[in-house]
């Protein structure tokens, strides 16, 4: 009796394949001594081992012809036919039972499931290379930021040290300047004293001095009159210099790259041809040749030119350009 339809029936022990239900022991044996679809339903004890039997069994009735097995691979068309189908629509295609061409099947899909599984390996490393790679670029790139600062650091010192250069001479310019204005204003001031006591004694003398006193002094006044005249203090004069002050060109500054360059190349560039200039600071030979040798250890030829502005050169055969 259908286990489903009867709820106070003994636990379903067995499994009707052909009518797709749960039955108990009791039931079981009538479905065993059914005649329906051509004799005695398929009937399977439930456990561990039903569900690859019922896939089995379930897969081994033909498509077409509900009520037939499977027994013959059709080549041609790549499908599992009945003999009713084999007669009707593949007589003329090369057909093999079952069994036989399972076996050769079963060999191919293991192989393509052996390709799979290297395929698979060598996803697996190369996802690992990947993050691998990520993280010595990334590391790369924090290692590159240090090195940018540091040398915008470097830079800054430098235009720091230029700009107090500049302010020092302009000090020096104006402390010197400044004497030269405080002395001939010291000159200035000294010949001015000497000819007003000159005019006052003058004047003093014609005001109220006597006849005699004019006479007594007048040749000495004469001469001190010509030397106070002879002294031309006009010539003395203070020449302030020009200061001024031309900036830089921004535009040649930035020409000159001050700072650096960021470039990335990947891997695929193995001919490369990398270019660095050096256009502000000026290096010595033995340290850029021992950077080079330490920093591009399997190029086959490292230059390195002295110019005015220095030019370094790694190549590699074929020579792909790459500036940095």
């Amino acid at each position: 009796m259908n286990e489903e339809n009867e709820g106070s029936s003994p636990a379903a022990t067995m499994y009707c394949v052909d009518c797709c239900e749960y039955l108990c022991e009791r039931c079981s044996r009538l479905h065993r001594r059914m005649s329906m679809k051509g004799g005695a339903h398929q009937v399977r004890p439930l456990g561990a081992g039903l569900e690859q039997e019922l896939i089995k069994v379930r897969g081994s009735y033909c498509d077409k012809h509900k009520d037939k097995q499977v027994e013959l691979y059709c080549h041609d068309c790549n499908e599992n036919i009945c003999v009713l189908c084999f007669a009707v629509k593949h007589k003329q295609h090369q057909t093999v039972e079952i069994p036989e061409v399972a076996e050769k099947l079963r060999s191919k899909i293991d192989s393509d499931d052996n390709l799979v599984l290297s395929g698979m390996t060598a996803v697996r490393q190369r996802s690992d290379k990947a993050k691998e790679d990520l993280e010595k670029f990334l590391s790369q790139v924090e290692t590159t930021e240090k090195t940018v600062v540091e040398a915008g650091e470097a830079i800054k010192r430098l235009v720091d040290r230029r700009v107090n250069e500049c302010l020092l001479e302009l000090q020096s310019i104006k402390t010197e300047s400044t004497k030269q204005a405080e002395t001939v204003q010291e000159q200035l001031q000294l010949a001015l004293v000497a000819m007003k006591s000159f005019h006052t004694y003058s004047r003093e003398l014609l005001d109220k001095g006597r006849p005699s006193d004019v006479t007594r002094a007048a040749v000495e006044l004469h001469k001190r009159a010509t030397e106070l005249l002879n002294n031309d203090v006009t010539s003395v004069q203070y020449r302030p210099p020009h200061v001024t002050f031309t900036p830089a060109d921004v535009t040649q500054v930035k020409r000159l790259n001050l700072v650096g360059k960021v470039a990335a190349a990947t891997e695929k560039q193995t001919g490369m041809h990398i270019i660095v200039f050096c256009s502000y600071l000026r290096c010595h030979f033995s340290t850029l040749q021992d950077y080079l040798c330490t920093a591009f250890p399997t190029r086959r030829h490292i230059s390195v030119a002295l110019n005015p502005s220095v030019c370094l050169s790694v190549r590699r055969f074929p020579s792909v350009c790459q500036s940095v």
